[in-house]
């Protein structure tokens, strides 16, 4: 029997969090025919936000390898919140990954896979991802990282 992605999350020891409410003039999710659109997602933790920082400045690479868990959590809270059951979800299509770095760090792929190795770890086959990982000057209050996600439902 396949596993759920709740059973695998909590095999990995997670539980997901209530999903954000927006902090500005948009939704958390849109759902469009068999598409599930979810709105860029901060790496916020139980006490508020859990990573602020540039990464190559205040920030290291683990900090944002970290971040971008989180923020990975967080687009299945939302994913749960829009769908009511993550088994729902037919796979996830993509994700862009916005990294908080100064001009001459290179390696937002590494952090973005804090992100990527979390999401096939939690949903197996169906959380094989295309996906973006790019440099932002600056990230809404001061953030690490932040992640937005496109998933298919069934």
């Amino acid at each position: 029997m396949t596993q759920t992605i709740e059973s695998r999350l909590a095999e990995l020891g997670v539980s997901l969090p209530q999903a954000a409410a927006p902090a500005a003039n948009y939704v958390p999710y849109v759902v469009t025919g068999n598409q599930l659109f979810i709105s860029g997602q901060l790496p916020m933790g139980s006490e508020g936000l859990a990573y602020k920082g540039k990464i190559g400045e205040d920030a290291s690479l683990e900090d944002g390898i970290a971040a971008a868990k989180l923020c990975a959590i967080n687009l299945l809270a939302q994913a749960k919140a829009a769908t009511g059951d993550l088994e729902k979800v037919a796979r996830l299509v993509k994700i862009v990954g916005f990294v908080n770095s100064t001009g001459d760090f290179g390696e937002q792929p590494k952090v973005i896979n804090g992100a990527s190795d979390f999401l096939v770890a939690a949903m197996g086959e169906k959380g094989k991802h295309a996906r973006s990982a790019v440099s932002a000057a600056s990230l809404p209050f001061g953030a690490t990282v932040e992640i937005e996600a496109i998933f298919e439902l069934a």
